[in-house]
């Protein structure tokens, strides 16, 4: 039966070539969707991610870690105070106004901090030393602000909200799914540059919990202690940061779209191509029947024909998938494929191309075995 099936399907290689790519097409599409949409995700939450904290206390209904709201920094010493907590800090997180060598003013989103280097962040530092942020006014700035920005070197100034700064050091991959570019500094000079409504105020307090803390209880009597606040574990914060865009945006209805009109070409081309396929050899499955065989073992023929389809096509889908992710990491997008991507797509391309082959197997059920013997 296999060698039918391989038999019926390789005999118009043409045919084969094009059920494959149409198979290819659909894979290759699916992956670039859904690793770019898990690629912006990514950027939504690889702050909080990295940031060496357990435990995150924002204001009130803050949707996300971009669109931060004030509150007092003296809230900081009621989570200090919390048993198990180890140490916590004010983070600010805040867009402010960056002036250029050609004179446009553009975004920059800062985080900013009294000491980075005990939080381990940022968390890749290309140049420069994070503990000579706390010595002037100076910034550290991540690479991908050259897209946006220009080139830029350490040592070269710019103007932020009019305060004039020294870059002291780069880094890498710190990107926000806004694609604003981001900043480090210290917390008092940010305080400084946002002015007076920012003196005394925050936007975040980071908490590290000692070896061994319960986690929950901590979080719980940190909102105790705050309850005019939102406190969330890491991961929890994480989650909400991604879930805000998703569900405030189109982009999740739009890569759920991209994903079903993939599935649908591949099923369309593969489905056309199995029933071309039948029809042309409608008397094997005739002779098929007429020896004693089954429905069963005529839908195993179709069966082997779409799988092969299926695994043919999503091996060479591949291919130019994993090909795209450096090129996309040029021009600033991130694409993500993991493991489990690679398992759920390829699980889908066999189901999709099963799916097709039913159109074929409708027909093959209704053979009648005497077809063999007319002329």
């Amino acid at each position: 039966m296999v060698d039918l099936a391989r038999k019926n399907l390789l005999h118009d290689k043409l045919r084969f070539v094009i059920t494959v790519s149409g198979v290819a097409f659909a894979v290759t599409l699916i992956f670039v969707q859904i690793g770019l949409f898990g690629g912006l995700l990514d950027n939504a939450s690889v702050t909080i991610d990295h940031l060496d904290a357990d435990i995150w206390v924002t204001s009130s209904k803050t949707p996300n870690i971009d669109f931060a709201h004030l509150f007092p920094e003296t809230s900081v010493q009621r989570v200090r105070s919390v048993p198990g907590v180890a140490r916590a800090d004010n983070l600010i997180v805040s867009f402010m106004f960056i002036s250029l060598p050609n004179g446009a003013r553009e975004n920059i989103e800062v985080y900013a901090l009294e000491d980075f280097s005990r939080w381990h962040f940022p968390w890749n530092v290309v140049q420069g030393n994070l503990d000579d942020l706390r010595r002037g006014r100076y910034f550290f700035l991540d690479e991908s602000a050259a897209r946006r920005f220009g080139p830029f070197a350490v040592g070269e100034y710019r103007e932020v909200l009019d305060y004039r700064l020294k870059i002291i050091g780069t880094t890498r991959e710190a990107l926000s799914f806004t694609t604003t570019p981001i900043g480090f500094m210290d917390y008092r000079i940010a305080q400084t540059l946002l002015g007076r409504e920012w003196v005394g105020r925050t936007t975040y307090i980071v908490a590290k919990l000692a070896p061994g803390a319960d986690v929950a209880a901590a979080k719980a009597e940190i909102q105790r202690r705050l309850p005019h606040n939102d406190v969330y574990t890491t991961a929890e914060w994480s989650r909400q940061s991604r879930s805000y865009w998703v569900e405030s945006t189109g982009i999740g209805f739009n890569m759920f779209m991209t994903v079903l009109l993939g599935g649908l070409v591949g099923i369309v081309i593969v489905a056309q191509t199995l029933y071309t396929s039948t029809m042309e050899h409608i008397k094997e499955f005739g002779t098929v029947k007429a020896i004693g065989g089954s429905n069963a073992d005529i839908y195993k023929i179709l069966a082997e024909q779409a799988v092969i389809s299926a695994v043919v096509g999503y091996a060479l889908g591949l291919i130019p998938a994993f090909a795209l992710v450096p090129a996309m990491a040029k021009g600033g997008l991130k694409l993500v494929i993991t493991p489990e991507l690679m398992l759920v797509v390829f699980v889908g391309t066999v189901a999709m191309c099963l799916l097709a082959a039913m159109v074929s197997f409708r027909k093959v059920a209704t053979i009648d075995p005497a077809l063999v013997f007319r002329g």
